[in-house]
């Protein structure tokens, strides 16, 4: 079909966009805890008022429960706007297998120029960052012992398992009462907790805080960390720890406190889109 021709007069084609698009990538939640996007939104709004993001979800259980758009939609819409660059800001903690799957599909698009963006730990010094920002909810030495919660991956070998065992002896070589421990893969919780017995660490002090390392404190931090039964929470209670988790409020809703609910680390990914959009100006 020439672009001349009588076809070709006829069809409508979207005007070119001249700046890029923004995506705001999400696992999503199905609990309480998603309010905490709307931290994400309001914080974005304020720092990027030109602009209208577009929003993606890949976690396939939370897109059939709630009929929101995957990466590869999101994408497709984006490119049918008239984009040709996007920035993707993944809301994710750690460069692991999501980061990946969003990497491959990014490249499915060769009519975009997508800039995929980092991840909150992407770096070392981003985490000890982060770790900065998290010592504000800490137990002193004094009081007790702090378990970080990561989420982890069940896969032996997924690179960012280095980032995992780093993070472990990082906080391990930093403070003298935090330790950590993953839901899935490595640092095993359950050989944690095996060494939090064995060391007695409960006859030292009887008060342990649990803190997620999750953008959402939902599901896992409701059910896995402080259930009533077959939790971090019942385990650590059987061996003497008086356990708790730090909550927040956002708007009316009450959750475990999440990476979200820290200020400082929504700057953070200000600053990962930030560095994105710089790039997107000059490739």
């Amino acid at each position: 079909m020439h672009q001349h021709g009588y076809i070709g007069r006829k069809m409508r084609l979207p005007k070119l966009q001249d700046r890029p698009a923004i995506v705001i990538a999400v696992f999503g939640s199905s609990s309480r805890a998603k309010a905490a996007l709307d931290l994400f939104a309001e914080r974005f709004t304020e720092e990027f008022p030109e602009y209208e993001p577009y929003w993606a979800y890949t976690s396939e259980i939370i897109r059939k429960k709630a009929g929101l758009p995957s990466l590869q939609e999101t994408l497709a819409q984006v490119e049918a706007a008239g984009y040709r660059k996007v920035v993707v800001q993944p809301l994710h903690i750690f460069p692991g297998t999501e980061y990946q799957q969003m990497a491959e599909t990014c490249a499915f698009f060769p009519g975009l120029r997508v800039f995929l963006s980092e991840t909150l730990l992407h770096r070392w010094d981003f985490i000890k960052e982060t770790l900065a920002v998290l010592e504000q909810d800490f137990l002193a030495p004094a009081e007790g012992w702090n378990l970080l919660a990561l989420h982890g991956t069940p896969l032996a070998a997924d690179p960012v398992n280095i980032v995992y065992l780093g993070l472990e002896r990082l906080v391990g070589d930093l403070y003298p009462n935090v330790l950590a421990a993953s839901i899935e893969g490595v640092p095993d919780h359950e050989a944690v907790l095996a060494r939090i017995q064995r060391q007695g660490l409960a006859g030292k002090f009887h008060r342990l805080r649990i803190i997620p390392m999750m953008y959402f404190a939902g599901m896992h931090a409701e059910e896995d960390l402080m259930g009533e039964s077959e939790s971090w929470r019942a385990t650590l209670t059987d061996i003497g720890f008086t356990v708790e988790c730090s909550m927040a409020c956002i708007g009316n809703v009450q959750s475990f406190k999440g990476l979200a609910c820290y200020p400082e680390i929504l700057t953070f990914f200000m600053e990962r889109l930030r560095r994105a959009l710089i790039l997107a100006e000059y490739f």
